[in-house]
């Protein structure tokens, strides 16, 4: 296409867009609250699976030697462990660290316990980390087998609950995001349709005067693009704005914890080129699928 035409195309939308002004609004205004469904849900699904990641990849294996074991014999328990395939590190923990780790989360309680640190009844600890989560059972159950592993534990019935949560809250999210994508699509092909509508006759004009299909879609197809991208400012601004005051105040309430939020910088670039994207893709579409009927004549 000539560089000529184009300017031309483009004169030709924003004149449509300035004379259809409530109909430019009432999609514009489609387009932006459906984006924002789509971009608070988003943000949130994007940080429940980070927090999800991260509770995966701080779930541990604590075996507990036995009192009776040697320097030498935690030694080769430990070569043990390492030798399995699955385990990607593994870490000493001695009583003493167990017993003031005990009394630090208990807090005040925890003063009680300070009675046994001339006597410490714990165990010295083993901290094994798999290299993907799902591995902990088997890993486990092998360590279960070795000389001097008193006890092993993982939480089991917890860990499973936690990976059943977190795939079934990855699916229902997935589908959801699916499904307003979706509503989304619908509303605003519709909204862009009724723009269309009262213009057929200038459609059915220009094709009884020879102007091919592609002439006739081009302003279409931008208008459904600047149609997009406008609509898709509003939800940037307010879900950057309320992302930034939300990530400064639970960050501060999780400082401490393993579980972070997704920092702003890059997420919220991120969150804003596919909401841009998704604007244009979706203005494009409905304007590309209301004009199509009126060009069959």
């Amino acid at each position: 296409m000539k560089a000529r035409t184009l300017r031309r195309h483009m004169k030709e939308s924003l004149k449509n867009l300035a004379r259809n002004g409530w109909m430019t609004f009432a999609s514009v205004s489609a387009v932006t609250v459906t984006l924002m469904l789509v971009g608070v849900f988003f943000v949130i699904m994007m940080n429940l699976n980070k927090v999800a990641t991260d509770i995966e990849e701080d779930v541990r294996i604590r075996v507990h030697i036995d009192i009776a074991a040697t320097k030498q014999d935690q030694a080769a328990l430990k070569k043990k462990i390492e030798q399995i395939p699955e385990v990607e590190s593994i870490v000493f923990s001695p009583k003493e660290n167990e017993l003031k780790n005990l009394i630090d989360s208990l807090g005040d309680e925890g003063e009680a316990f300070k009675l046994f640190e001339q006597d410490n009844p714990l165990y010295d600890v083993f901290v094994v980390k798999t290299k993907q989560p799902e591995q902990l059972e088997q890993v486990a159950k092998k360590i279960e087998k070795f000389e001097f592993a008193y006890k092993v534990k993982f939480g089991q019935e917890d860990v499973d609950k936690l990976f059943a949560f977190i795939k079934s809250s990855r699916n229902v999210g997935l589908v959801l995001i699916v499904g307003l994508l979706f509503t989304a699509m619908f509303l605003i092909s519709n909204t862009i349709k009724i723009t269309i509508v009262a213009r057929r006759k200038e459609i059915e004009i220009m094709k009884l005067v020879g102007a091919t299909n592609a002439f006739i879609r081009w302003p279409f197809f931008l208008e459904g693009l600047m149609l997009g991208v406008l609509g898709s400012v509003v939800p940037i601004v307010l879900i950057s704005v309320i992302y930034e005051y939300s990530y400064d105040y639970i960050s501060g309430k999780l400082q401490g914890h393993f579980i972070h939020l997704l920092e702003f910088n890059p997420f919220m670039f991120q969150v804003a080129g596919i909401l841009i994207l998704l604007g244009a893709a979706i203005g494009i579409w409905g304007s590309m699928m209301s004009v199509r009927k009126f060009l069959k004549i």
